[in-house]
């Protein structure tokens, strides 16, 4: 598929279903996948990779990590094996890197040239190519790194220059953000000093746990109220070690939601991440009444995992602080379907990240809801949802975003009137078993 082009729309209903039952593992998680990629492609050796997700965006991954000069294998589904180039080792690639719809791929890899003296192209789809790449490149620019071409404001197709001696820095983040803290982190690796990363509210700490996993010195210290400073030593010797990607909990949202708001269910999704940065989604749940419980606590790849039971609950309107935003900010079209369920009133506080994801996410979901019969609205940054009974009926408007699409086919499971989307094809690049999994606890689809 070429980058600016995308398949026809292929338009999914969802309809009011029976009691939910069964046991599933989602898909691998999807920032795990990606930086499995990529730190195989920096590690010396063959990193072993086990419940890989294999959704379009990891996928375009694994293609940049081997234009950059890794092997990379598929054994069987979900298994993987990379031979890396090892840090400092990076072919100049020939062809321009598309990434598709992976904005976590495209940034954090992104970095990954940032420190390296070979020159990259960067592009992707539609979608891809309207999201601000600049709140990344400012800090790739600082440690030596040269944006030789861009598209307007920053954005896709770009051409990076990387530097062969990354500036050791200490960076602020203006937001807090994963993937800027991972590409200044991947940066700094091949820097002879020490790299710092200050964020004033803790984002995803995936990358952190991977380097300490491959070898690198990386220390994360409490700074400030909510937030976290991570130090990592440069030019460290990474060695390849197995990954065992955990389910995602991105994923095991839409299950999950569907179980809580379809009367009679009683799921259990297995192997779900539990990383505390990662699961406000479960948090919020459980202040709702959600009857959730965490079972077979464990750890797999230096993550935190359980299997998660959830039956059908009478949820009710709570508040969601604006602090809670990063470790759920994947979640809020689901938790926003499950707030229109609910009893009164959910007030969902600080979402502008929202509004630079795959689509205006914030304004798609209100959309998505209002089109259903939904009462919302939106305040400066925050969604407000007042749940009861949802009628049904609506055609969704996806903006080519993935959980947009899903969240609103779960709707579908347990409203009065059938839910459509106006395309699922995208759903691939996340989770491409979801219709699968979902038919097999008793979802109906049309």
């Amino acid at each position: 598929m070429d980058a600016a082009t995308h398949a026809p729309a292929a338009p999914l209903s969802a309809v009011a279903s029976g009691p939910l039952s069964g046991r599933v593992r989602p898909p691998g998680d999807k920032s795990v996948s990606h930086r499995a990629m990529i730190f195989g492609l920096l590690a010396v050796g063959e990193t072993k990779i086990d419940g890989l997700l294999e959704g379009e965006d990891v996928l375009r991954t694994a293609q940049a990590a081997r234009q950059l000069g890794a092997k990379v294998v598929r054994h069987a589904p979900g298994s993987w094996s990379v031979w890396g180039a090892g840090l400092g080792s990076l072919l100049q690639p020939t062809e321009t890197l598309d990434f598709g719809n992976a904005g976590t791929g495209s940034r954090l890899m992104m970095g990954v040239v940032a420190g390296h003296p070979i020159v990259a192209r960067f592009d992707g789809d539609a979608s891809l190519r309207k999201r601000p790449m600049k709140r990344i490149l400012d800090p790739l620019a600082l440690q030596g790194a040269q944006l030789l071409e861009q598209a307007e404001g920053g954005r896709l197709p770009l051409v990076l220059q990387g530097s062969a001696e990354p500036l050791p820095v200490e960076y602020k983040t203006p937001v807090a953000s994963a993937q800027i803290k991972s590409a200044v982190l991947l940066c700094g690796l091949n820097s002879p000093g020490r790299t710092v990363v200050i964020e004033a509210e803790a984002s995803r700490d995936h990358t952190e746990k991977m380097l300490a996993h491959f070898g690198a010195t990386v220390t994360s210290e409490p700074h400030g109220p909510h937030g976290r400073k991570i130090t990592l030593e440069g030019r460290p010797e990474l060695i390849a070690r197995p990954v065992r990607v955990p389910a995602d909990p991105s994923s095991a949202a839409f299950p999950l939601v569907a179980a809580l708001i379809v009367p009679g269910s009683d799921i259990v999704v297995e192997g779900v991440m539990t990383n505390p940065l990662r699961s406000g989604l479960l948090t919020t749940l459980i202040e709702m009444g959600a009857d959730i419980s965490l079972d077979n606590k464990r750890e797999e790849g230096g993550e935190e995992v359980a299997d998660v039971r959830a039956r059908y609950s009478a949820l009710n309107g709570v508040d969601v602080p604006a602090e809670r935003a990063p470790s759920m900010i994947d979640e809020y079209p689901i938790l926003a379907v499950a707030a229109a369920f609910a009893k009164g009133e959910t007030r969902m506080r600080g979402l502008s990240e929202l509004r630079v994801k795959e689509s205006d996410r914030l304004a798609a979901i209100a959309a998505g809801l209002k089109a259903n019969g939904v009462d919302c609205e939106i305040i400066g940054d925050d969604l407000i949802v007042r749940g009861g009974a949802v009628a049904g009926g609506g055609v969704v408007e996806t903006h080519l975003d993935h959980r947009i699409a899903m969240s609103f086919l779960v709707m579908g499971l347990a409203a009065q009137n059938k839910v459509t989307v106006d395309d699922e094809t995208m759903i691939a690049t996340s989770f491409p078993s979801f219709r699968v999994l979902m038919e097999g606890l008793g979802a109906r689809f049309s």
